[in-house]
């Protein structure tokens, strides 16, 4: 059983980086579109790095196939993704400000569903639906900042997942190359790197670094 206070936790928070920067986090609003092997994985790196609001976005259910590389256990198959990510980001922190809807996205309700918010996660597996996403919001929005994920598909080096920056807007983290459609699966090592990446890049842009 909880029994820790918000102020607990918001001590720790300052301790560990200023309280400045801990202001600076637990204001921001972040959404991850696509919650399987990167976005569950970035979820739960922002919510222990003290982002205080996250909007989560998935329409798929917790597989066996998934458990390979995605931040879910035997005790969430059959939940939905968005629910049982919830469920595990309150137990990193039970005051996090989390929403989530449980839809698949297209280009037609994605500018509504992150109307509010000012950094959005690319987290999809399927290159098209990448693409309709960031091409939606970066015509939409002139101000919102996305990072995406490309290329992090079986065991090759590590150093080759980079991220980069493509427009003034869009982030892109990955080797950009390798892809399961060459036979290489997905495998939790580097699918974890490219998320680590990802999230990241998201804490850089809530304190105030553009540059990669």
């Amino acid at each position: 059983m909880n029994t820790l206070t918000r102020d607990e936790i918001n001590k720790i928070m300052d301790i560990r980086f200023s309280e400045d920067i801990h202001n600076k986090l637990k204001s921001a609003k972040v959404g991850i579109a696509g919650l399987g092997g990167l976005g569950s994985n970035i979820a739960a790196m922002l919510a222990r790095s003290g982002v205080g609001n996250l909007h989560i976005v998935d329409f798929d259910k917790v597989d066996l196939s998934n458990l390979n590389r995605q931040n879910y256990y035997i005790d969430h198959l059959g939940m939905y993704k968005t629910q049982a990510a919830a469920k595990i980001l309150k137990s990193i922190n039970p005051y996090l400000n989390i929403t989530y809807e449980t839809t698949k996205i297209d280009e037609n309700n994605a500018p509504d569903i992150f109307k509010d918010i000012d950094f959005i996660c690319e987290a999809f597996d399927n290159a098209e639906n990448k693409a309709m996403l960031i091409n939606t919001l970066l015509t939409t929005y002139k101000d919102k900042k996305i990072v995406s994920g490309s290329g992090m598909a079986g065991y090759g080096s590590s150093n080759l997942i980079k991220t980069t920056k493509k427009m003034k807007n869009l982030y892109i983290c990955g080797d950009g190359v390798s892809d399961i459609n060459d036979g290489m699966g997905l495998m939790s090592p580097r699918v974890s790197i490219c998320a680590g990446h990802q999230a990241n890049m998201v804490i850089r842009l809530i304190l105030g670094e553009n540059e990669v």
